[in-house]
């Protein structure tokens, strides 16, 4: 080769050198894996405007390449890669446990015009965007197969299980996956702080799913667990959520088990006919203060007929009754939460009205029929959550609430909404399988109020929803501790709880805030059994089934070492939740952790195991 060759050889290459090392500067790649090394998040820089990531679990792969980011004209650099880990324990005021792990690997990168944060726990991973607001994501969730898969529903069953490639339409969050008998996978989102709430688009045939919501600002969650009850019981999204304001007091909300008015109304006993009146609040107070639970929710038109733009919250209606029944209730030791229409709040001052509530010495707002986009609802429910702090009181939010977002950490008093069908409503019921599907997909968000609780099994005379109950008696009470709520509410009137004393106390004794709760087993749709420790140290376990009866072993590893005096509530051997829903039998026994107890559930049937520590 001559010289003059080698010279032209020399010069091409340093031309094309730059080009060379520029394309292999844009392929970087992180890996991020859980604490415990279970998980593993890859992401990389696929070409010059486009990051992908996939998630392992378990050494199988659940999510293949799948799009990250925001839309951007800038071509995208990697300008810097931090990692930090974190352990420590989130203590709330109340929630499914009082110590919660919070043990997560994180990564940062800094790209040219945003952030992307990554973090990657035991349960799961999440990744959100900062420094950019952009109304289109690109965010994917390219499953690894065609997996089953549910999701929320509003105030219907839940859609599913139903094959990935299948799905039509825009799905709701909560989205749960099962990829196969133990790895299962949740897709929801965490301190939605402004934007449209996460929804999810299928790509009609295939196994993935993008995201249409814009100008979001939230974590994107991918939850794991190895059983569907390991997600019912994880705290991941309250987790991605700020601790509430430095010095801020939440000392004053109380959880717990709430009486209501709104389904006592017309019943009749001895005489006496219920109504949503004075009366008939203090009968719903005396059983309460009886039985150690914490308040008494008044529901719709105590302030005049809730629709109606004439009806002034502060003025109208029952407000004198109002004052009364508050003022009985603080002899009783039983708070008392008032209802307010979105009609009422957005035409009469809300932050007036809100605190002269918390004037009135009210112990929670229960807020109806909020109108508007999900993102003005979602702003909407943040304003009043914190004016109801700024006053003292808790909130629960209904009739198409935006879903849970973690909001019980920031927020202690946002204490339960219903993001499910809830009991008896809207004059449809739901059916037993309804429930074993919600707990399992709904429950996942975040606390929900569902309305369980009624001993009354046919509701005959009720004004708002005389329809039998799709359950047995024990199913019934069983559901008030499976449900995970700040306020269990219960539907019914004093006079048919006392009328079964056994499952009345297994109600009364959900002293919150709970110690630990654990789903000890269960399949979406088919069972769940539930077992929850009190405030006082005692265990509750509750077991519900679909329309199929089923025998069930329950361990009770969760005692340890200790003895405790079990009470077996569970369905008669003629039990049926669709013709004899009252039957059931009750038997004691000393058990300890080593033990197991076995049950018989009736078609929608359940059973409640009340364990008392012998001392």
């Amino acid at each position: 080769m001559s010289l003059k060759t080698k010279l032209i050889l020399f010069i091409s290459i340093c031309i094309q050198l730059p080009t060379v090392l520029s394309a292999q500067s844009k392929k970087q790649s992180v890996t991020i894996t859980s604490p415990d090394k279970k998980l593993v998040v890859q992401i990389q820089q696929t070409s010059t405007n486009s990051i992908e990531y996939s998630f392992v679990a378990d050494n199988h792969l659940l999510i293949k390449q799948s799009k990250l980011g925001l839309q951007s004209t800038n071509n995208i650099h990697w300008n810097k890669v931090s990692n930090s880990s974190v352990k420590s324990v989130w203590k709330p005021i109340w929630g499914k446990r009082k110590n919660v792990p919070d043990y997560y690997n994180q990564t940062i990168i800094d790209l040219t015009s945003y952030k992307i944060i990554v973090r990657v726990y035991n349960d799961g991973m999440a990744f959100r965007y900062e420094g950019l607001t952009a109304e289109k994501e690109l965010t994917e969730f390219n499953f690894a197969d065609n997996y089953p898969a549910w999701y929320y529903n509003g105030e219907h069953h839940n859609i599913g299980p139903e094959k990935l490639h299948e799905a039509n339409d825009v799905r709701e969050p909560v989205m749960v996956v099962k990829a196969a008998e133990n790895s299962y996978i949740a897709v929801h989102e965490a301190n939605l702080e402004s934007g449209e709430p996460l929804l999810l688009q299928p790509h009609k045939g295939t196994s993935l799913f993008s995201v249409p919501s814009k100008n979001a600002k939230a974590w994107r969650v991918v939850m794991y667990g190895r059983a569907p009850g390991e997600l019912t019981d994880s705290h991941l999204i309250e987790l991605l959520n700020p601790d509430p304001a430095k010095g801020t007091d939440f000392s004053w909300v109380k959880p717990g088990i709430a009486v209501w008015d709104w389904r006592i109304d017309g019943a009749v006993v001895d005489g006496f006919k219920y109504e949503m009146s004075l009366k008939s609040w203090k009968r719903m107070v005396d059983l309460a203060s009886a039985n150690k639970m914490k308040s008494l929710v008044l529901d719709a038109n105590w302030y005049g007929e809730e629709f109606n733009k004439e009806s002034d919250p502060l003025k109208g209606g029952k407000v004198q009754q109002v004052h009364e029944i508050i003022a009985y209730g603080k002899q009783k030791n039983v708070g008392v939460w008032l209802y307010l229409n979105d009609v009422g709040g957005k035409n009469y001052p809300l932050e007036k009205t809100l605190k002269q509530y918390g004037d009135w010495g009210a112990a929670g707002v229960k807020y109806g029929f909020m109108q508007g986009t999900p993102e003005e609802k979602n702003l909407h429910t943040q304003l009043i959550t914190k004016i109801c702090a700024e006053n003292h009181l808790m909130v629960d939010f209904h009739d198409g609430p935006v879903h849970p977002y973690g909001q019980m950490r920031t927020w202690p008093n946002a204490v339960t909404r219903e993001f499910c069908q809830a009991q008896l409503d809207a004059r449809r019921v739901f059916e037993p399988k309804t429930f074993v599907t919600s707990v399992f997909i709904n429950m996942v968000a975040g606390p929900i109020d569902m309305n369980n609780g009624t001993f009354d099994m046919e509701q005959k005379g009720r004004v708002d929803n005389p329809m039998p109950v799709p359950a047995t008696i024990t199913a019934e009470a069983a559901r008030t501790l499976i449900t995970f709520s700040g306020a269990t509410i219960i539907p019914d009137i004093p006079e048919n709880y006392n009328k079964y004393p056994e499952l009345l106390k297994f109600i009364s004794a959900q002293q919150q805030p709970w110690q630990e709760s654990k789903t000890i087993s269960g399949e979406i749709g088919e069972y769940i059994v539930m077992a929850r420790q009190a405030a006082d140290g005692n265990w509750l376990i509750a077991a519900a089934t679909n329309e199929d009866g089923r025998s069930l072993r329950i361990p009770l590893t969760v005692l340890g070492k200790d003895k405790y005096k079990a009470t077996i509530m569970q369905d008669g051997k003629d039990a049926d939740f669709r013709i004899n829903k009252v039957s059931h039998e009750t038997i004691s026994k000393e058990v300890t952790g080593n033990d197991f107890i076995d049950v018989k559930l009736a078609p929608g049937g359940g059973a409640c195991i009340l364990l008392q520590k012998k001392k």
